[in-house]
């Protein structure tokens, strides 16, 4: 543990911006979830308003630095696909 005054609130912070983080990302991928869940359920109806809602929280977290652009632009391309598949 740390001795010094600042480097105490360093953890402090950290510890608090960490779990702020893994509940966006556990957020963001429940709701990449739910647009697949929908998908398999045949629901294109559904599946395209959840998939809106999803780009939201995947730009979201791209944009506060939870995960990579790329890694951003990948989820969202691939859920489209999965959309747009079933909506033909």
């Amino acid at each position: 543990m740390a001795n010094i005054k600042s480097a105490m609130k360093r953890v402090e912070t950290s510890s608090k911006k960490r779990l702020q983080n893994n509940a966006q990302k556990s957020e963001m991928r429940s709701q990449i979830k739910r647009v697949e869940r929908l998908v398999e359920a045949n629901d294109a109806e559904n599946a395209k308003t959840a998939l809106q809602t999803t780009i939201k929280h995947i730009d979201k977290a791209v944009q506060k630095g939870i995960i990579h652009q790329n890694n951003g632009d990948r989820q969202k391309s691939r859920l489209t696909k999965k959309v747009n598949t079933i909506g033909a």
